[in-house]
């Protein structure tokens, strides 16, 4: 049965008996706990708390990804990273016996797998289970494991070491290969870890909650969560020994093999294993990419950079020193066509962002490898057995290894590395990078209730710049730290602090938009708002400021925004979205925001695009910016459900969580985004946009910034001032300077050619005279030294020097010149001699290494030139290089 037959077996199985069919739901969970979407139950986390109940039974295929087993990747049949997970889900609706009965339909019956290749095993507390399988499936005893909570509990060992919370036992099937696989023993059973039994379908029943003195008591709602993993079950199916093996996976190994050259070779199973990990870890990346995941160095970025590098050095292990995961991007859209077309019509994004990643690794591998190698070379020397944290570090800050290669390399040579050290090393790092931010980040790790009523502070910013309020709370700030047991009824003047109000007009920080500012007044003092920002699960606005005048209270109070900040933070913000859909406009679709930051009359946007903005590009977006201001269209601002808006068309943050009611930002049919920022009415309030400058943040990700308003006008005024100064330097009016100044540079080009010719005719003269002094002195061989720093000398700079050298090798076959002169308030030296002295033994590079010691001057260069600087000027220089020089040929000749 092919792999697609079987996902749409198993949707179509359970969608017919009641279940409500969900779509794979992508690798970025809606989940801030974790990275990615793990698991099939990760979507439907509000179900099982109970805070969605429009279906109590539900049925995926997720495409899941996990790392927690890369290094057993290729080395076991059926480990991945990247895989797809099919469940079956009850929300309070059936519990063990209809779960278990749909399980062994579906396998029977659907599937047509011979009972007599199944075994399951249970928890061993778990008598209801056990008899399930015995008395209504039929399953032998014998063909029934008890299992301790290590095996059969989710979580894992919860009972002894908990966490605290929902819980339950497992019920786990396997298949039986057959007595001729795996080890053989006649005592083989599913708790085997030889490759005999496969496990194809995990039943957890939720139905406790571990309370923390590790009692278990039952849950009000009892759940079921199932996951079988599709490749796993597809191998029974086709009869392989592998997942790799299967249709969707073989040929990919295939053309992998064809790439690396290991097509028509023997196969080595070590080689198979590391083609098998290479071929996982280009599925996992390219899934990534598709679903928005761009790697970088941060979190999902991260592990998707982690991969793709693990693949490239992986590939280096076995000869192949080119970008080649990029190549397998067609062939896996199409063998995954079926249930993810989005793949084939993202491939040429996935692309250019997998390429151009490649080949920066690639880069610096060889420079990093060889680094690496003097390491471990030296510990070797050293007789040492670990890679110390900081070489680690290095070699990741500098060269772009990740600590998981570097330790492979060094693992091959029986050296351990200080991973733990390195990545502490990492930490700080990161940690020094945000020591700008507000304050101690120790406020955002609790999750107090500040709110008088635990509900989220109400915002009424978007139709009131200003209104009457209750503080209901609080909090004084020293040092940049918030004493949250210190709860405070006043603050006098002078002091800082946080103020809770019981609503606020106040735009909290968030999706890339400053905060506003302004002020919280009562009858007794003012407190000057200089922050806002929301935290706690129960999202509390927070104040922070001080206060100004007399006292603050908790009592009634006016707030009230800095209304131009609030302008100008609209302007910037409309802008943006304008922004985004001109760059997707003149760039392609593959555009997608990656962060931005929203200030007054100014803004920063990071966006996925692979490539430099040429001018012509630039101009063109900002014409279209500017095109779509002046066109006056309404800013429409609505609220509706998540679906609805995604129906319409809205672009949404992949690194935002949405909940199900979203509010979506258009501007005539041009733009279209879920955003809860400030905005205009109207597009030609934002006055005008400037791009001031286009960088490159990381691989795949560029970052413009732009300003618009007030400073759109200060740029254009500022520009106007520049172009006045430039045609009274050209003495022309403005609208004459590119004529005036062509002109102006010609003339100078004419002057800088004749001035060119002098020099050269002054150069030739200077080396004619030098070599008739020099000819007439010379005896034997002998140093051609000039100094023309001296007052007597002639006249030549430093940057003349080569000019000078040129003339010599001219009018001289043999020579050792060494010339002395000034550059930039410096005394240079440059030492030159000829071929057939060097094929003779002599060297510059050895005199003046010679005479270091003895002259004050320092340089570098070769045998045949070396240059340098002459530290301080002695009296007979000249004299005493001459003499040195003579010794030198004795010492050379000897």
């Amino acid at each position: 049965m092919k792999t697609d037959k079987l996902r749409r077996k198993y949707l179509s199985f359970f969608k017919e008996r009641g279940h409500k069919l969900f779509s794979s739901d992508s690798l970025v969970p809606d989940d801030p706990s974790v990275l990615f979407t793990s698991a099939g139950m990760n979507q439907f986390k509000p179900y099982f708390l109970g805070k969605t109940k429009d279906t109590d039974l539900a049925v995926s295929c997720q495409r899941c990804l996990r790392t927690g087993d890369i290094e057993r990747v290729g080395k076991t049949p059926y480990h991945h990273t990247f895989f797809e997970m099919l469940g079956n889900f009850s929300f309070g609706g059936y519990f063990k016996k209809e779960a278990i009965k749909l399980a062994w339909e579906f396998l029977t019956k659907v599937l047509r797998i011979d009972k007599k290749n199944l075994w399951v095993s249970v928890y061993k507390e778990d008598k209801e289970a056990f008899t399930i399988w015995q008395k209504e499936i039929g399953v032998s005893t014998d063909k029934i494991l008890k299992l301790g909570q290590d095996e059969n509990f989710w979580p894992a060992n919860v009972i002894d070491q908990g966490p605290n919370g929902p819980c339950g036992p497992c019920a786990e099937i396997f298949f039986d290969r057959g007595k001729d696989k795996g080890c053989k023993k006649e005592s083989c059973n599913p708790a085997c870890d030889c490759s005999r039994f496969v496990e194809i379908w995990n039943l957890v029943f939720t139905q406790f909650n571990r309370q923390s003195d590790g009692s278990l008591t039952p849950l009000p709602q009892k759940n079921i969560d199932t996951g079988m993993g599709l490749e796993r079950m597809a191998s029974v199916l086709q009869n392989k020994d592998s997942n790799f093996e299967i249709d969707i996976l073989a040929p990919a190994a295939d053309k992998l093999k064809e790439i690396l050259g290991l097509k028509n070779k023997q196969e080595v199973k070590a080689e198979k294993d590391l083609v098998n990990s290479i071929v996982d870890h280009a599925r996992a990346v390219i899934f990534s990419i598709a679903d928005g995941i761009y790697p970088s160095n941060e979190e999902r970025g991260y592990v998707i950079r982690k991969l793709l590098r693990k693949a490239l050095w992986t590939a280096n292990l076995l000869g192949y020193k080119q970008p080649f995961v990029y190549k397998l991007i067609p062939l896996f859209a199409k063998l995954m066509q079926e249930p993810y077309p989005f793949v084939e019509k993202k491939a040429k994004v996935i692309k250019k962002v997998i390429k151009a990643e490649e080949e920066k690794f690639l880069s610096t591998l060889d420079e990093g490898k060889t680094k690496l190698n003097q390491y471990l070379d030296e510990l070797k020397k050293e007789k040492k057995d670990t890679l110390l944290a900081s070489k680690l570090f290095f070699l990741y800050d500098t060269y772009g290894f990740p600590f998981e290669l570097s330790k492979t390399a060094a693992g091959k040579e029986n050296i351990d590395v200080d991973q733990k050290g390195a990545e502490e090393l990492l930490a700080k790092q990161k940690e020094r990078s945000r020591a700008g931010s507000k304050f101690s980040a120790e406020i955002f790790e609790k999750d107090y209730c500040l709110s008088a009523d635990g509900k989220p502070t109400e915002f009424s910013g978007y139709k009131n710049c200003e209104i009457s309020a209750k503080i209901i709370k609080i909090f004084p700030l020293e040092k940049m730290k918030i004493d949250w047991e210190n709860r405070k009824k006043s603050l006098k003047k002078g002091q800082k602090g946080i103020v809770i109000l019981d609503k606020t007009p106040f735009y909290t920080e968030s999706g890339g938009q400053l905060s506003d500012r302004g002020v919280i007044e009562t009858d007794k003092g003012k407190f000057l708002v200089e922050d806002a920002y929301r935290i706690g699960s129960n999202s509390i606005a927070v104040h922070q400021g001080k206060v100004i005048e007399g006292v603050v209270e908790e009592k009634k109070a006016r707030a009230a925004i800095d209304t131009k900040r609030r302008k100008a933070l609209a302007r910037a913000h409309t802008a943006t979205h304008i922004l985004q859909a001109a760059l997707r406009e003149v760039l392609g679709e593959h555009v997608s925001q990656q962060g931005s930051l929203v200030g007054q009359d100014r803004l920063r946007f990071d966006f996925t695009h692979f490539k430099g903005l040429t001018l012509q590009q630039k101009e063109r977006i900002e014409s279209l910016v500017n095109y779509q201001i002046l066109k006056a269209d309404e800013v429409n601002k609505k609220e509706m459900s998540l679906a609805a808006a995604k129906k319409e068309g809205a672009l949404a943050f992949f690194k935002e969580k949405y909940k199900d009611q979203v509010r979506m930002v258009s501007i005539s049919n041009y733009s279209k985004e879920l955003c809860g920022g400030c905005h205009l009415d109207n597009s030609s309030e934002v006055a005008g946009f400037a791009i001031v400058s286009s960088s490159s943040v990381s691989s795949g990700v560029r970052r413009i910034e732009a300003v618009v308003g007030d400073k759109f006008y200060q740029l254009f005024k500022k520009k106007k001032n520049y172009l006045r100064e430039i045609a009274k330097l050209l003495k022309c009016n403005p609208d004459k300077i590119q004529p005036t100044l062509k002109k102006t540079l010609d003339s100078y080009k004419d002057c800088n050619s004749k001035l060119t010719k002098i020099e050269k005719e002054k150069i030739a003269d200077i080396s004619k005279k030098i070599i008739e002094d020099f000819l007439g002195k010379k005896s034997g061989k002998d140093l051609l030294v000039y100094d023309f720093t001296k007052k007597d000398s002639l006249s030549l700079g430093y940057s003349n020097f080569f000019s000078l050298l040129d003339q010599i090798k001219k009018k001289l076959s043999s020579f050792f010149v060494f010339l002395i002169g000034k550059q930039n308030g410096k005394i240079r030296f440059l030492c030159s001699c000829s071929q057939d002295l060097v094929k003779q033994g002599l060297s510059c590079k050895d005199f003046i290494f010679g005479i270091k010691d003895k002259l004050p001057l320092k340089g570098g260069g070769t045998d045949k030139l070396v240059q340098g600087v002459i530290n301080k000027k002695e009296k007979d220089l000249t004299k005493k290089v001459k003499d040195y020089f003579m010794r030198f040929l004795k010492n050379e000749s000897s």
